[in-house]
């Protein structure tokens, strides 16, 4: 579905991603993990548009679209939950979610997808009327994730979706994530947790300061040495 082919982005001057391989497969959950300044959020802004790469290929579901408008490219698509939630706290959980909605005029459509949200947090139908600002960090995490799933993706994509939250709501997020996983999603995910992110995924890929330095089977690179020194303190 999506093969990212050794991106460079920059920034002024500075290179951010050298040469980043990586691709995703229909129905998988795929995790890019490393250290902060890895690239990892980066990688994700290249591919939804947010950034342009200087060289390299990004294809999906066979068309290049390197380069392309934000837009266009969410329109295909793709989504992109950002780090840190970015939802819109003066406006309510529900109108948060029909934002996530723009790329449909059909209001049937958009309940169906609304009633789909609803069922998969239910704490988001009781909170429904609330601020999106009075939620705690995990239900705005909730709500951002739902947001994204309102457009009905091809590809979901998620940004650090534990940052910042305490433990327990961690252990929530990535119960979610496997939920969609369960459900047929097709993820992109980078997360600091890299022990909860590989153990979820189907594929990994290790970014180091820009670059892809190692990739394979979630639990296999569990047990590899890379990964249990530079991020598992073993």
């Amino acid at each position: 579905m999506l093969k990212v082919d050794k991106i460079k982005v920059q920034y002024g001057g500075i290179i951010a991603l050298h040469e980043v391989t990586f691709e995703v497969k229909e129905g998988e959950l795929v995790s890019i993990v490393g250290a902060n300044g890895a690239g990892k959020s980066t990688s994700l802004k290249a591919v939804v548009g947010a950034v342009s790469p200087v060289s390299g290929k990004i294809e999906f579901d066979g068309t290049d679209i390197t380069g392309e408008n934000c837009a266009r490219i969410v329109r295909r698509g793709i989504t992109y939950v950002p780090e840190a939630r970015h939802i819109f706290g003066p406006l309510t959980v529900h109108e948060n979610l029909l934002l996530g909605a723009y790329t449909t005029d059909s209001e049937e459509e958009t309940e169906e997808r609304l009633e789909h949200v609803y069922k998969l947090f239910p704490i988001l139908r009781n909170r429904s009327k609330q601020k999106g600002e009075t939620l705690s960090g995990g239900e705005q995490q909730m709500l951002a994730i739902g947001r994204g799933l309102m457009i009905r993706p091809k590809l979901l994509m998620l940004d650090e979706p534990s940052l910042g939250l305490m433990p327990k709501l961690v252990t929530e997020v990535f119960e979610t994530i496997s939920l969609l996983k369960k459900e047929g999603h097709t993820i992109l995910l980078v997360e600091q947790n890299v022990r909860e992110a590989l153990e979820l995924a189907d594929r990994g890929y290790i970014l180091q300061t820009g670059r892809t330095i190692d990739s394979g089977r979630g639990k296999d690179l569990l047990e590899s040495d890379i990964v249990k020194k530079a991020f598992l303190g073993l």
